[in-house]
């Protein structure tokens, strides 16, 4: 059995977790709080009979708690979701707060009243462009300083010690071994390759004179073969056996045709050659056995 003014006696003068107590007062830390402050007529915990509204993600719910419902703690309280018009929202609180007691009844719609400007508040600075201040983290800023100088003057040392040794080592002063670390030996020679390449750039380029009557004189020499092999044709067609034999005549005086073309490019390509090539003897026999035609290259 619950029993209210023992509830209220024992928060109010022992202990509560959601009392804060401050110089100007007692306020309440529980969200169902309808006024939030921790008296006897606003506490959630003190009152079987209770009342309030509270936000989720824009939108208002009415709570409501009763005695018949202690004895479930997963349904003590009973929500209601109120619509955005703010006079439905009084007319849907007023049917279902209709036989409470009035001072709920009138926290309850001051609470609503004041949640309800306080969503339109936030809609216009949402729509508002404001600047946002941001704080300058000195120490970081200090710190990041500090590092910055130490690095350049570690930089600074290092070039001016790489400086140095190149100077000794262009000097002769170590000799001709030297045990240098593979990065620097490798940088060195990158730089020289540079230097080869832009100093072959600068060079200009030779003259050369070339022959170029080689290709020519090669030409020459396939058309003397081809010509050699229109000759060893004909020849092969003197061991025809008797039924070639019987050829036309206009196939002969092709044949002809061709052969004296082919000595004609012969004789002009002579006088061009400086040197003697061996001569050939090429008989070609016709039908008529008396008739033989004669050619030399």
């Amino acid at each position: 059995m619950q029993h209210d003014e023992v509830i209220w006696q024992v928060i109010r003068h022992n202990h509560c977790s959601f009392m804060a107590k401050i110089t100007t007062g007692n306020f309440c830390r529980n969200p169902y709080n309808i006024t939030g402050v921790c008296n006897r007529s606003s506490c959630p915990l003190a009152n079987s009979r209770y009342a309030t509204i509270r936000d989720h993600d824009g939108v208002f719910y009415l709570y409501m708690k009763t005695i018949e419902r202690a004895h479930k703690p997963n349904e003590l309280w009973e929500r209601v979701k109120l619509p955005r018009n703010y006079e439905k929202a009084l007319e849907i609180i007023d049917k279902h707060l209709m036989y409470w007691p009035k001072f709920l009844v009138h926290k309850t719609k001051q609470r609503l009243t004041k949640m309800t400007q306080m969503r339109i508040r936030m809609r216009k600075l949402a729509l508002k462009t404001r600047e946002k201040i941001m704080t300058t983290p000195r120490k970081e800023i200090k710190r990041e300083s500090r590092r910055e100088k130490k690095a350049e003057t570690a930089a600074e040392l290092d070039k001016s010690i790489e400086k140095e040794l190149l100077e000794r080592l262009n000097g002769g002063l170590y000799g001709d071994i030297h045990n240098i670390l593979p990065n620097y030996f490798n940088k060195i020679l990158d730089q020289n390759e540079l230097q080869a390449v832009s100093d072959e750039d600068e060079v200009e380029p030779e003259i050369e004179y070339v022959q170029g009557y080689d290709d020519l004189e090669e030409e020459d020499d396939i058309e003397d073969f081809g010509g050699f092999v229109i000759d060893e044709s004909l020849k092969n067609n003197d061991d025809a056996p008797e039924d070639e034999e019987e050829m036309d005549t206009v196939d002969r005086k092709r044949l002809k045709i061709r052969s004296e073309s082919a000595h004609r490019k012969v004789e002009e390509d002579e006088p061009r050659k400086s040197k003697k090539k061996a001569r050939v003897l090429v008989e070609v026999e016709n039908e008529d056995a008396s008739e033989r035609q004669r050619e030399t290259f």
